[in-house]
């Protein structure tokens, strides 16, 4: 199973999936197509039981993900009370997928990549992937991602990654540290190392797996939900007007520190 920026394969051995996002000249950000084929690539794996984990990973060296793709256009109602995210499903749980879903990081993670980190049980990365929020710098309420960021790091982490912006990355190290990251590997040993324990996991009986994954999640779902809840009305308020993002992008300073 494969489509334009999606890449599937599936070991009917050990039962891991390991889908792919596969833009890598576009740092596999995520278009409408790629948005959908995710979506349905989620739902589809609902109902194949020979698949009992999942890996989710990037194409390249250079990044995992960098979030919704800036050429898209997702025209958006005139209201605050209204936002069209393209985003909003594109994670396993919003598809109701309740099997265990481990991602590979390496290189860049940031933005609309949280959406997926954040719908994950765990997540691997090399020690060259790096971490970190542009939305402010851009003039961008981050929302969802702070959310989904909060189930996993301290608050402070999270505002600071949040507030500083394109201004610093975290390390594979420091997200190691406070609980983003559950293992780092050696440059290149990301996927290797969550397809090790997504078949140790499809392993064991579907039953217990799935329902422990489910309690997890329940454990901060209804924290979570009324968060969500108020997203979309804060990015329709905080967001700059997409004229004016355009217009930060085009001037945006390159550089930045990592701690």
């Amino acid at each position: 199973m494969s489509g334009d920026g999606l890449r599937v394969t599936t070991d009917k051995d050990t039962g891991v999936a390991v889908l792919t996002l596969d833009r890598p000249q576009k740092l596999n950000a995520i278009d409408i197509t790629l948005a959908a084929e995710l979506a349905a690539a989620w739902r589809e794996f609902r109902f194949d039981d020979s698949v009992r984990a999942l890996v989710l990973t990037g194409a390249g060296e250079r990044a995992f993900c960098t979030g919704v793709d800036r050429d898209v256009d997702v025209p958006q109602p005139n209201s605050p009370y209204m936002v069209d995210d393209p985003l909003i499903s594109i994670g396993p749980k919003a598809n109701d997928l309740w099997k265990p879903v481990v991602v590979a990081v390496n290189g860049m993670a940031c933005g609309g990549a949280f959406y997926l980190l954040g719908e994950s049980e765990f997540v691997v990365a090399d020690e060259t992937a790096t971490f970190f929020d542009p939305h402010t710098t851009y003039g961008m309420v981050s929302a969802y991602e702070s959310i989904y960021l909060a189930q996993r790091m301290p608050y402070g982490e999270v505002a600071r990654m949040a507030l500083m912006g394109t201004a610093e990355r975290v390390s594979a190290r420091r997200a190691y540290e406070v609980g983003l990251v559950s293992q780092l590997t050696l440059p290149g040993e990301a996927l290797a190392a969550a397809v090790e324990c997504a078949s140790v996991i499809a392993s064991y009986p579907a039953e217990a797996v799935q329902g422990t994954v489910r309690a997890l999640w329940s454990a901060q779902e209804a924290v979570r939900t009324q968060a969500l809840a108020h997203a979309p009305h804060l990015v329709s308020l905080g967001n700059l007007p997409t004229a004016h993002q355009a217009a930060l992008f085009a001037t945006r300073a390159r550089s930045h520190r990592t701690r």
